[in-house]
């Protein structure tokens, strides 16, 4: 799988993707990701991209050249690629939206920015807009990281155990069950018992308990 990323701020990209489990995903190959940036598409001289809105009203809104040069040069090297541009009017991404992206080949992330993007970027390119709930950020590229780490966790190759993914939040429509690790008491609270007991018939049962009521408790709504 390949993400291709079109951003004012590919280093800001750059850096969160170093680290951790996706970090050490991208150096095994399970998958890659390229960074485009969009100001390079610039005809200004000083690589602006942003313009006043029409019609007036605060703000910059990016300019929708630059924006289709960059992915119009991207798109002509990718088959079917299937296209997001982060947005807050966009359907919310979720565990299940992470599951439909791992079965994709190519996956193009347009990060908007500023006030958003010029209406006729959507218009051209008809892309998915996605968001990853219901409040503002100056810009895309914390839900292109989202998108990027929810979806490469699930590809085999990523996690240590390509297993870890089942049991997690929202896998199964609940939340997970509590983890406890060493040492067996921390401020004279203990570990819970059945987790020593080795019984994993009980083990197992406790943390089904554990995740329906976690869930009822702070998610409801997963369990309709």
């Amino acid at each position: 799988m390949r993400f291709t990323v079109l951003t004012l701020f590919p280093d800001m990209l750059r850096d969160a993707l170093s680290h951790s489990v996706v970090g050490r995903g991208l150096r095994n190959e399970a998958f890659n990701v390229e960074l485009v940036d969009i100001r390079n598409f610039s005809n200004n001289k000083h690589r602006k991209v942003d313009d006043y809105p029409y019609g007036g009203g605060p703000g910059m809104v990016m300019q929708a050249p630059p924006v289709l040069c960059a992915y119009k040069q991207v798109a002509a090297g990718l088959a079917h690629p299937r296209t997001l541009i982060t947005s807050p009017r966009g359907r919310v991404f979720n565990q299940t939206y992470a599951r439909e992206l791992t079965h994709e080949r190519d996956i193009v992330i347009i990060c908007g920015h500023y006030e958003g993007v010029d209406e006729r970027v959507m218009d051209i390119i008809n892309p998915e807009a996605v968001s990853i709930g219901d409040f503002i950020l100056t810009g895309g590229e914390i839900v292109a990281l989202s998108i990027i780490d929810a979806t490469a966790r699930l590809l085999p190759g990523v996690l240590g155990n390509d297993n870890s993914g089942i049991d997690e939040s929202f896998s199964l429509n609940l939340l997970e069950y509590p983890q406890y690790t060493r040492p067996p008491l921390v401020e004279g609270l203990p570990v819970p018992e059945v987790l020593l007991s080795g019984n994993h018939g009980e083990i197992e049962k406790w943390r089904q308990s554990k995740s329906l009521e976690l869930t009822l408790k702070n998610r409801p709504d997963l369990l309709r």
